[in-house]
């Protein structure tokens, strides 16, 4: 026997006691509503409930351990030490114990809490009408006492072992970015007050070597108008500090005309208006290489900070804070170039501890 079936003898959809308009054939793009809401075992069984607890309590404490491991790792392994791990293959001991503690600590805080929001925290869904940005003092109210709710149905304040393993795990994984700082390398100290000119003297002078030529340079060799760079001799490009050392030993020689110096130290530190000065930008310490010999400006091509050499490196333009660093020179017997003594100032960028 047929029997006719009209809408009206339609079982009720889910969610239509949320009040939504339940879906037909004549609207199929109606909000269907939310389905029925279907317990989960730790809601009904307390024993489920501590275990899925101690698993998460679990999942945070081996965060723990391995932010441990990640600091651990920075005394035990020495930076230079490889080893074999299949597949991978020779890898630095260090960089592979740090990615894997460090990984894991990170991963074991979000699977935890992912565990404990899938299995402990309240799943009800709410539907939430929009409503415009500004919220009304109702909204606002029911938005506080909503997270008042969702606060003590986390079990946060109730669940002790979770609170505090949580709270464990997340203060630790901080403590591996300090230890990270050891990258960073040694303090620089006083290393920038000293350079390889220190070691000359009156006595013992050091002569000045030509960058390009690999040569001791003669006055008569430095033109007005030129821009040349050198290097105190006996620094070698093939010894094994030599990128160290060429940091703070870099010079650049100008040969400006007498009358048109300005400031009267910088005059007595040159030999006939021949002035040498760090080749090391005040700023950064980017090399500087850019010279305009009408108006004796040098110019650091990094961030354009502008020196006039004609007035002791003063600087002139950019973010440099203080002039480039001259070395006092002269000539020998045989009339080379050599330097006296280390730079005036110490080289490079400022830093804190600078002492003169």
């Amino acid at each position: 026997m047929s029997h006719e079936i009209s809408d009206d003898n339609l079982p009720e959809a889910h969610g239509a006691s949320h009040g939504h308009e339940v879906a037909s054939h004549d609207d199929p793009f109606a909000d269907p509503g939310l389905p029925a809401h279907e317990p989960r075992r730790t809601d009904i069984d307390e024993r489920a409930a501590q275990r899925a607890e101690r698993q998460v309590s679990l999942l945070f404490i081996v965060s723990m351990l391995a932010t441990a491991g990640f600091i651990a790792s920075y005394v035990i392994f020495p930076i230079d030490k490889i080893v074999t791990i299949w597949p991978l293959g020779e890898v630095s001991a260090l960089n592979f114990s740090l990615g894997m503690t460090l990984g894991v600590a990170l991963f074991c805080i979000g699977a935890g809490a992912v565990h404990w929001a899938r299995t402990l925290m309240s799943d009800h869904e709410l539907p939430a009408e929009r409503h415009p940005i500004e919220a009304d003092d109702e909204v606002r109210n029911d938005v506080i006492e909503q997270f008042r709710t969702g606060a003590a149905e986390s079990g946060f304040g109730r669940r002790k072992m979770l609170r505090n393993t949580l709270i464990g795990s997340m203060a630790l994984v901080p403590l591996s970015g300090v230890v990270l700082l050891r990258d960073l390398g040694p303090l620089p100290g006083k290393s920038l007050e000293h350079t390889g000119w220190s070691k000359a003297s009156k006595t013992d002078p050091i002569p000045l070597v030509n960058m390009n030529t690999n040569k001791p340079m003669k006055a008569e060799d430095i033109v007005v108008g030129s821009l040349t760079f050198a290097k105190p001799e006996g620094l070698e490009e093939d010894a094994h500090d030599f990128q160290v050392q060429i940091a703070k030993d870099a010079l650049m020689l100008v040969r400006i005309q007498p009358e048109d110096l300005k400031d009267a130290k910088s005059a007595e530190l040159g030999f006939e208006g021949i002035l040498a000065y760090s080749k090391i930008c005040t700023h950064v310490g980017c090399p500087i290489s850019l010279y305009e010999q009408q108006t004796h400006h040098a110019l650091c091509p990094c961030h354009q900070s502008t020196f006039d050499l004609a007035d002791g490196a003063r600087v002139i333009f950019g973010p440099a804070g203080h002039p480039l660093p001259q070395l006092k020179i002269t000539v020998d017997d045989e009339g080379f170039l050599v330097a006296t003594g280390d730079f005036d100032e110490p080289v490079g960028p400022s830093y804190w501890e600078r002492s003169r």
